[in-house]
């Protein structure tokens, strides 16, 4: 199928951006990486009178770390994220999952902030952002203001995001020393969306776990943070009997629905699997980094 006639825009700074999504109000899609954007125009799920492609606009590239943050550009490419030291370094768990995204051709052309702008519960950057406690910078004519990724996500495919703002810049709290992490997904082939993505960071103090990060993907309208989950691994050692209690906590926060590609029952069973596996990989992953 073709998309549906649209007017489409190019401008060349954020001000200009930023005006016209005040002028275009509610008739308007912000074309980013276009992997999430164009098979819905072209299948008219989606039906914009305006598209403004934002792919001139250089102020939102980068990656940038300070004392207590990563900030990642909306525009950063996912394989300028998967080959980024600093974010090996300082979000081994954004860095964790990036390369589980689609295929390289995908990473690519796509973007972190349009992935997250997306908003696809069972994508894996919105599960990695909301385990991390994110911030979401999101800017407008009014100015800018910053948004907790625990409120960023509203339900499938929608965000606390304005029509007139634009997401410029995502912030990820720096990871301690002996940080470790592990993004597992069950999916039908790879490279799919995923059926279940379990998101998880570790820090150790030794053998124990002094902070648990647990987030899963394809299990609801928006990312499943599981806090029963976390507390129960807060103090476990790695290979103690309280894993396996987490993970059958996690199995009783969720109650996914039945759909073409999986029964909840299916998906409520991956989620603990993947929570073992991915305590495991996280644990063995964890160590000390420099500045």
């Amino acid at each position: 199928m073709k998309p549906v006639d649209f007017q489409l825009h190019r401008p060349g700074t954020l001000s200009e951006t930023l005006a016209l999504l005040q002028d275009l109000a509610q008739d308007v899609k912000v074309l980013a990486g276009g992997q999430s954007l164009l098979p819905l125009l072209n299948f008219r799920l989606a039906r914009p009178v305006h598209v403004v492609d934002i792919g001139r606009l250089t102020g939102l590239t980068g990656i940038r770390r300070t004392a207590r943050e990563l900030s990642v550009g909306a525009m950063v490419r996912h394989a300028e994220a998967e080959r980024s030291a600093s974010v090996a370094a300082h979000a081994p768990l954004l860095a964790a999952a990036v390369p589980q995204i689609a295929h390289p051709p995908v990473r690519n052309r796509g973007t972190v902030g349009g992935s997250l702008a997306h908003a696809d519960p069972a994508a894996e950057l919105p599960s990695v952002a909301v385990a991390l406690d994110a911030e979401f910078v999101a800017a407008s004519t009014d100015g800018e203001r910053t948004v907790p990724a625990a409120e960023f996500f509203r339900t499938h495919l929608t965000t606390a995001l304005r029509p007139d703002e634009l997401l410029t810049e995502i912030r990820f709290p720096r990871a301690a020393p002996c940080t470790g992490a592990a993004f597992l997904e069950v999916g039908r082939r790879r490279g799919d969306f995923a059926l279940v993505g379990a998101a998880l960071q570790v820090t150790l103090d030794g053998p124990r776990i002094a902070d648990a990060r647990v987030c899963f993907s394809g299990v609801g309208q928006i990312p499943h943070r599981c806090r029963e989950a976390e507390e129960i691994l807060t103090g476990a050692d790695v290979g103690s009997a309280r894993v396996r209690e987490a993970a059958d906590a996690a199995r009783d926060t969720i109650s996914p629905s039945d759909d073409l590609h999986a029964t909840g029952a299916y998906r409520r069973d991956v989620v603990g699997t993947l929570l073992v596996r991915a305590v495991a990989e996280a644990a063995r992953r964890a160590r000390p980094h420099a500045d």
